[in-house]
């Protein structure tokens, strides 16, 4: 079973300006019911880890995949629904929360760079060093009280902005031609599904815990986090590093749409297994006859 799912009308890779609000948050299902969802899903799972494997056996490339989105967007669900079938040595998923004393003793960059895949493994960040001009870009009081730059980097913010994603850009080329494949997710919610999904943590008492009072505080910031991703996108998505608009007002359509992404920028790797020589499948064969005397 195969389903058709265009990736290009997702994908913003530095070609062109992206302009958020245009983009929209549900398209027409790829799926028809709930069963044909979760079979396209367990397909998708299937290949995903037979690349995997390939991957790590190749053991030249490593692939970093980005999820980033408003509270709410499912970034939890849909890293679990495309990952679960895949070899658990061979993918490593870090979420990143509010930076620690010792990490905020680094540069932005440092927490997230000591947590790169290595070669054969897909890495995982739900949320990463983009919320250095994300968050802190709509909370700009962050810089000054707790990350305690040298003054001459805090006194125009608006510099502070361009030289991070300056320092992103730069960061992702050197892994890319280290052999580290970037791969950013930017899931689309809109804010009449957010609150809806809000409602459910409440309403629902198996979700309560999901629910906290500064989803409620942080909604109210939603106009200036839409432009720090639009402005975000559009100064970090690159050829080597592009972005991925995913509409996430359909969680299964999503969860669909991001494997086939995933599916796709594997199999640009080219990768395969290691050719075994001729001398090596002589020995192989003294081993065989070994095993079986």
């Amino acid at each position: 079973m195969h389903v058709h799912i265009d990736t290009d009308d997702y994908i913003v890779n530095g070609t062109k300006k992206l302009k958020l609000e245009k983009h929209k948050t549900k398209v027409k299902d790829v799926y028809k019911d709930k069963s044909e969802y979760k079979d396209l899903l367990n397909e998708f799972q299937d290949e995903i880890n037979d690349l995997q494997r390939m991957m790590y056996a190749d053991d030249r490339n490593s692939m970093l995949l980005i999820f980033q989105a408003m509270d709410a967007a499912g970034k939890d669900g849909t890293i679990r629904a495309i990952m679960s079938g895949v070899n658990v040595h061979g993918v490593v998923v870090h979420s990143f929360k509010q930076p620690s004393t010792n990490e905020l003793e680094h540069d932005f960059l440092w927490r997230t760079t000591i947590r790169l895949p290595q070669r054969g493994q897909i890495g995982i960040f739900n949320r990463s060093y983009y919320e250095e001009v994300l968050v802190v870009k709509v909370h700009p009081e962050i810089v000054r009280e707790k990350q305690r730059l040298p003054q001459e980097y805090t006194e125009n913010l608006e510099e502070l902005w361009e030289n991070r994603y300056e320092s992103i850009r730069d960061f992702e080329k050197h892994i890319c031609r280290n052999g580290t494949k970037v791969v950013k997710f930017f899931l689309h919610l809109s804010r009449d599904e957010q609150r809806e999904r809000f409602l459910d943590r409440i309403d629902e008492a198996e979700k309560n815990w999901k629910f906290s009072e500064a989803d409620v505080s942080e909604r109210g910031y939603w106009n200036d986090y839409q432009q720090a991703y639009e402005d975000a996108i559009n100064a970090t998505a690159t050829q080597h590093a592009p972005w991925f608009v995913i509409p996430a007002d359909d969680k299964k359509n999503m969860r669909l749409i991001v494997a086939q992404v995933v599916l796709e920028q594997l199999h640009a790797l080219d990768l395969k297994y290691p050719v075994v020589s001729d001398e090596r499948r002589e020995e192989l064969e003294q081993f065989r006859k070994q095993l079986r005397d």
